[in-house]
């Protein structure tokens, strides 16, 4: 499911290119990218898109079940959402030693009684590369 996550990440624009994919019982049931600058909305990461159209795919805020793969580490915007709509588990390409809140930088399921499971570094240099390309993009223009 990385792989597709890497897939949504390209089509980030403008934006740190994250890709997120939501499955259930080995289905995807949705997917995402960054479009915070495309739509001037500073909740348009990955994480949370796919988070809300998974919610309207089920009928339901709660994401008992479900598995999120995002190319980079959660924030802690994201990984709270993460945290509060349920979601069983998290697979993580690169880390992110600024504001990862899944281990890097915090732990937010330190802040309550989670089952929240947690695997980093899936496809870690590949997803490195993505953003790795992207900043050397933007330090040209």
């Amino acid at each position: 499911m990385m792989e597709l996550a890497i897939k949504e990440a390209l089509n980030s624009g403008a934006d740190i290119p994250v890709g997120a994919v939501i499955t259930k019982d080995g289905k995807i049931i949705s997917s995402a990218c960054n479009n915070k600058e495309k739509t001037s909305d500073v909740t348009g990461h990955a994480e949370i898109i796919a988070i809300r159209e998974a919610e309207k795919v089920l009928n339901n805020w709660r994401l008992d079940g479900c598995e999120l793969y995002v190319t980079l580490e959660p924030c802690p915007m994201c990984a709270w959402a993460i945290i509060q709509s349920r979601i069983k588990s998290v697979y993580f390409g690169s880390y992110d030693t600024n504001y990862g809140a899944l281990s890097s930088k915090t732990d937010l399921r330190k802040l309550t009684n989670c089952d929240l499971k947690v695997y980093g570094g899936i496809m870690e240099e590949e997803c490195d590369k993505l953003l790795k390309n992207y900043f050397l993009n933007i330090r040209k223009l």
